[in-house]
């Protein structure tokens, strides 16, 4: 699958936006030769099972100008990547504690001219910042996950939904949503909004912060 992929789904993309996602093939190809952030047989579905699924959260919500967003555990640069190309005036920050990976993202967002993204080899307890949002793709539990941002939010809030964590999760959640102990989470199946079978069991968590 190629880049056409996503504008199918996104076709309001610029012109620099369509060229950015474009080059993320070849980038994501010569670095995944050197340090695996992606697993091998996944490399050619890149678009699909990474960029697309990262923009699985765009279609829960449009991040607005001027907001902050945190990428905890972000491997590769996913989802932050793709979502600081389609949301150029959101700052992103992406961190993980593999420093090899940062290495990576650092190089691929560099490369496409990515001036809203900042990259930290860090574990998320070591950020000492606000956002108004935390994302993630499956990196543990929620309830392993939460404390590791919990106090990370900006107090006010300006977007349809209230500052809080949007989680790329698969599968059946009701035991661990269950088991974090986490009030008012909302599940949003995305085969709702993408047709591929690869996102029958792919879902966006929300939580507000609390």
């Amino acid at each position: 699958m190629t880049s056409e992929l996503i504008t199918y789904y996104f076709p309001d993309l610029s012109t620099e936006q369509k060229n950015q996602f474009k080059q993320l093939e070849e980038l994501y190809s010569i670095w995944n030769a050197q340090i695996n952030v992606i697993s091998r047989k996944d490399i050619e579905s890149l678009y699909l099972k990474h960029i697309l699924h990262s923009l699985g959260i765009a279609r829960i919500i449009s991040f607005l100008p001027g907001e902050k967003v945190l990428d905890v555990g972000t491997g590769g640069g996913f989802p932050g990547i793709p979502l600081a190309i389609l949301f150029p005036e959101t700052q992103f920050h992406l961190v993980d504690s593999i420093g090899k990976k940062i290495k990576v993202v650092k190089e691929v967002s560099s490369a496409i001219g990515l001036k809203n993204l900042e990259a930290t080899h860090a574990r998320a307890e070591q950020i000492d910042d606000k956002f108004h949002f935390i994302v993630s793709r499956a990196v543990t539990q929620l309830k392993d996950f939460y404390p590791w941002i919990k106090g990370k939010f900006e107090s006010q809030s300006h977007n349809s939904l209230s500052n809080g964590v949007l989680y790329l999760k698969g599968g059946d959640l009701e035991q661990e949503i269950a088991d974090s102990g986490l009030k008012k989470v909302t599940i949003y199946p995305l085969s709702k909004y993408f047709e591929e079978e690869f996102f029958d069991t792919k879902l966006v968590v929300y939580c507000p912060a609390q």
